[in-house]
């Protein structure tokens, strides 16, 4: 009981810890599962052969070894005339992923939106306009791509993957001049996540149902639910690099909080599909386009100097910022140890002043110079060559004060 009393407030902290965790691992499996099944599914799409043998509804056949035994695979584009009594759906992968990652969205970023999501230097919203923002942006990035397929169905696919790419290149903008780097990154993020399992969900399920409903009142099923299905499908296929690029990325804050991070989610996602599009012709069978790989490597490199020309400006323009730098490393300890005490130890000490902080985040105090020195690389990492902290810049960290921090990593990696 006196345990319990002591650590109340911990019993808590130690409760959402564990729920954000074992949340993010039922995303992560959940994420294993659906990513899995859809690639396996595409590369066998392209591996099919029509033989002579198969039936005449077949669409195609493939073989395939796995685990000691073989299988033979035939697809029907619309259904055999006769329905087996089983009969498997590939859907809760998808569902579970996205129950999964929207209930993190929840967790880790509408719960603390004044901390993750909100920059006041861009706009000063309140929590709730932060989140009224993101909801209307993944049910809108819906509705239009949804639009935008259903009267492009069966017409020209490049034309309608440059369109899209365009109508997300303008959301990524418009939420990069409205969230912080962080949370813009996680919104694009969340809206194709959502298309993604949407596509699922409102397309490709009730297609398939609709189908299967026909056959069993004998009736012709209409193919239009095959070439929709398969549509969404092959976007999917192309949306998953991306998605997976951008739920990872805020691991590594020089490339999600910069100037231009905006732009390399629109390269991301064209290096992603022609990084599908040399496994789908690979595992068609034909000779694969090597080439593409170079395009891909130009865009990497791109991005990775956006990154740079997007980092934090450190040109100090203060005259008392400059003579303070260039005095002895004794003053420039003393304004380094300024800025931690009144930008970053709200949150980055023993005993955080910021509201339902048990601890500083990753247990990493920032109180004194010495804590400074100790985690230099990641104050440089995190806070000079990238906007990733203060979160949202919430405590207005000025570049001519990363410079002040920028000038200090370099004297102690001199040492």
């Amino acid at each position: 009981m006196v345990i319990v009393l002591i650590g109340e407030a911990k019993v808590s902290y130690i409760l959402l810890e564990w729920t954000e965790f074992l949340v993010r691992w039922l995303h992560v499996i959940a994420g294993i599962a659906w990513i899995g099944s859809s690639f396996y599914f595409i590369a066998l799409d392209l591996s099919l052969i029509n033989r002579k043998d198969i039936p005449k509804e077949a669409h195609g056949e493939a073989w395939q070894v796995h685990g000691g035994g073989f299988y033979q695979i035939v697809k029907y584009l619309v259904a055999p005339d006769k329905l087996p009594s089983q009969l498997t759906w590939f859907k809760w992968e998808a569902y579970a992923t996205w129950i999964s990652g929207f209930l993190l969205l929840i967790l880790v970023y509408y719960i603390s939106a004044d901390l993750y999501m909100i920059e006041i230097e861009k706009i000063d919203l309140s929590n709730l306009e932060a989140i009224s923002l993101s909801l209307m942006g993944i049910i809108l990035g819906w509705v239009l791509y949804n639009y935008i397929c259903k009267k492009t169905v069966n017409k020209n696919n490049i034309m309608l993957s440059i369109f899209i790419l365009l109508v997300f290149t303008f959301f990524s903008w418009l939420y990069f001049q409205v969230f912080s780097h962080r949370g813009a990154y996680m919104q694009i993020g969340s809206m194709l996540g959502t298309i993604m399992v949407a596509n699922v969900l409102m397309i490709i399920i009730p297609g398939q149902k609709k189908v299967v409903q026909s056959l069993l009142e004998n009736k012709k099923p209409d193919p239009i639910h095959g070439t929709t299905a398969k549509q969404r499908s092959l976007h999917n296929n192309y949306l998953t690099l991306p998605v997976i690029f951008i739920m990872i990325s805020n691991h590594y804050p020089t490339i999600y909080a910069t100037d231009y991070s905006w732009i390399v989610i629109s390269l991301i996602i064209i290096a992603s599909a022609l990084i599908r599009q040399f496994f789908n012709i690979k595992h068609s069978g034909k000779k694969p386009p090597y080439l593409l790989w170079a395009p891909v490597l130009m865009i990497i490199l791109f991005s990775v100097y956006l990154s740079e020309i997007g980092k934090p400006n450190l040109t100090n323009n203060d005259k008392r910022a400059n003579a303070i730098i260039e005095q002895i490393p004794k003053d420039l300890i003393s304004a380094s140890e300024e800025i931690i005490i009144s930008k970053c130890s709200m949150c980055h000490a023993k005993e955080p002043l910021w509201d339902n902080m048990q601890h500083s985040p990753k247990l990493v105090n920032l109180e004194n110079i010495n804590d400074l020195i100790k985690n230099i690389e990641g104050v440089y990492s995190q806070s000079v060559m990238s906007y990733a902290m203060p979160p949202g810049n919430i405590s207005v960290l000025e570049n001519s004060e990363r410079k002040i921090l920028y000038d200090l990593y370099h004297f102690v990696d001199k040492l």
